[in-house]
């Protein structure tokens, strides 16, 4: 006999029939099918829900269920040395001199953190709140001088 699908089989001994449960004494899961006496898994239809937690709020309600706002991020106004190439050479550039020129549009809650984004070609003395490593890399290469109070390394 061909192995076809129609004349496939399982293996005897592989599978064995559904326990009937509820069916007289006699088959040893009677009277109360297994389920004990009384309480609520013993009850038609009755089950704990996904994640009972015995009657404690359970973890899904606990939990916040939008976004998460990081309580030790800091506000910067972040600019790319790019925007500091049309300032004249020599000029000392800090957070009152950006938002007096209107290349930021607002100064963060922690200041101004450079970012190396774009060439500088002037040198300028940049007095800022943070700088990244490639950022001072860049200004310092063009000639001029980084003094951050939080002087960061890269972010």
């Amino acid at each position: 006999m061909a192995n076809e699908l129609s004349n496939l089989k399982p293996v005897p001994g592989s599978t064995r029939p559904r326990t009937r449960l509820g069916r007289g004494q006699g088959s040893g899961l009677g009277k109360t099918a297994g389920k004990g006496t009384k309480g609520q898994k013993a009850r038609a239809g009755a089950s704990k829900g996904k994640g009972f937690e015995g009657g404690q709020i359970p973890l899904r309600r606990r939990l916040p269920k939008f976004g998460f706002t990081n309580i030790f991020a800091k506000d910067y106004a972040e600019l790319n040395v790019s925007a500091l190439d049309g300032i004249p050479a020599g000029t000392k550039v800090d957070a009152a001199y950006l938002k007096a020129a209107g290349i930021i549009s607002r100064i963060g809650k922690d200041g101004v953190k450079l970012l190396g984004r774009g060439e500088l070609k002037v040198s300028l003395h940049v007095d800022l709140s943070a700088c990244s490593a490639g950022a001072r890399a860049k200004v310092e290469a063009a000639g001029g001088t980084v003094a951050s109070a939080g002087a960061e390394a890269a972010s």
